[in-house]
């Protein structure tokens, strides 16, 4: 169905759902994929999945000094961090191999 305009409305309807499948593709593969974050030259690891569920911490048994537990704190921390900034990469790239143009270019695509 076609408006006076050339907008094909079932097509645009269909190009959507495609994007959406697509969408949804992408999150499910990026969920299944683990990254590491690491600290302290790798002293401390932490793994979580592209959906941001935590799956482990490992820690290195020389940088636990009960004299300076800030700096384990710290330590911690950042790897929390590195992995959290890995999965936020992970879901770009996802969101980067779709089709976001193929809508008629209503979202700005070529």
């Amino acid at each position: 169905m076609s408006d006076p305009g050339g907008l094909d409305f079932n097509d645009l309807l269909q190009q959507a759902q495609a994007m959406q499948e697509q969408m949804m593709a992408a999150q499910e593969a990026q969920a299944m994929q683990t990254v590491a974050g690491r600290a302290g030259g790798g002293k401390v690891i932490i793994e979580m999945t592209g959906a941001g569920e935590f799956r482990s911490v490992t820690i290195a048994p020389d940088v636990v000094d009960p004299a300076d537990v800030e700096l384990l704190e710290d330590l911690v921390l950042a790897a929390l961090r590195d992995a959290g900034a890995q999965v936020i990469e992970l879901q770009q790239q996802g969101l980067g191999g779709l089709d976001l143009g193929g809508l008629g270019g209503l979202l700005g695509g070529q």
